[in-house]
């Protein structure tokens, strides 16, 4: 059975950036935009799964986004 792995982007309006949770060990980023931080999941993703795991195929990697919203009434 293969293991599932995720990295949510999650905003921080204090910090203005997007951090990051994730199950993939070692994975701890922060970006500007969402663009920028799915380029780093592409390159720290795959390397931390390959020396952290032992994991040296092509493996999915499950993304998401989230910020939440707070509107004037």
């Amino acid at each position: 059975m293969s293991q599932s792995f995720y990295v949510k982007a999650i905003w921080d309006p204090e910090a203005e950036v997007w951090c990051s949770e994730s199950n993939i060990p070692g994975l701890v980023l922060q970006a500007d935009t969402l663009e920028e931080f799915q380029d780093l999941i592409r390159h720290f993703g795959p390397d931390l799964l390959a020396e952290n795991l032992g994991i040296h195929e092509p493996t999915p990697i499950r993304f998401e986004a989230v910020r939440q919203l707070t509107q004037a009434a």
